[in-house]
């Protein structure tokens, strides 16, 4: 098994606030059916959480409606989901601005990394086998519309975003479950959080149709997003207290048929 519902979220964080060691907690996982790496995950992931004050929602910035003019574009509103806080996007960018970001980033894309939680120096790991490439933020003229389009979709500060990242997967490629936000408790977020703080939330962009698999998941709380070219999905997982969502927890299904490219957005509490 490699989901986990409510009965075993209580679970888990039951056997947690007891002191149940981890180790122990996994055993009990793997007796039940549970895949290794998912129960070690699960428990690493939610040990975060125990004896933390249960997040609150407030309100979400994405205006309310099934339109949303963005600076220069309408853009459909398809799905909202109010916890965790999720809204699927259809038409954010054109075929056209698709293809331009494919063909300028498909000759310079390295090894995906994330931030190693001890020293916060990017590093690559199995769990992340996509490639990518960065923009740096409103570089030119097509960077900077898209840029203010999205700005504008969140209802949060141009000056507040990272530059977009530009993501390939090809057959097999995934990214296992995790948070984007950096986790306060690791040494190595100290570094990130001093400049612009928290990440409070995404935007994936879509800029192919995936032949099969590609989906955008969020495992505890029984999202999938499939991906299509033009499409986007926001989530939001940091609110005005500064509380961290545990349902934000995300992962990029594998990709079984064709390949997958996805453009990342980023922001955070203050200007970056």
């Amino acid at each position: 098994m490699t989901s986990l519902d409510d009965r075993w979220h209580a679970w888990l964080l039951d056997n947690l606030a007891r002191g149940c060691s981890h180790e122990s907690i996994v055993i009990a996982m793997l007796d039940a059916g549970f895949e290794p790496a998912f129960a070690q995950q699960s428990v690493a992931t939610y040990a975060r959480f125990a004896g933390v004050p249960a997040y609150q929602y407030d309100a979400c910035p994405v205006a309310a409606g099934n339109r949303i003019y963005a600076h220069d574009r309408e853009v459909e509103v398809i799905a909202r989901c109010a916890k965790p806080q999720v809204v699927v996007f259809d038409k954010v960018l054109t075929d056209e601005e698709c293809a331009t970001l494919i063909a300028r980033c498909r000759a310079r894309m390295n090894r995906s990394t994330i931030i190693d939680p001890n020293s916060g120096a990017e590093q690559v790991i199995a769990e992340r086998t996509s490639s990518g490439a960065a923009f740096a933020r409103c570089e030119d003229e097509l960077i900077e519309r898209i840029e203010r389009r999205l700005a504008a979709l969140m209802a949060w500060p141009l000056e507040n975003g990272e530059g977009m990242q530009v993501l390939r997967y090809g057959v097999g490629a995934q990214y296992t479950p995790h948070f984007d936000y950096f986790p306060p408790q690791d040494p190595g977020s100290a570094a990130h959080l001093a400049t612009g703080g928290q990440r409070v939330a995404t935007m994936v962009l879509y800029l192919n149709d995936v032949e099969a698999g590609g989906a955008t998941v969020f495992p505890d709380a029984g999202i999938e997003v499939a991906p299509r070219r033009g499409r986007a999905v926001y989530f939001r997982y940091a609110n005005a207290a500064g509380q961290l969502d545990p349902l934000s927890l995300h992962a990029g299904a594998p990709v079984t048929a064709g390949e997958k490219w996805i453009m990342t957005k980023w922001v955070r509490e203050r200007r970056y």
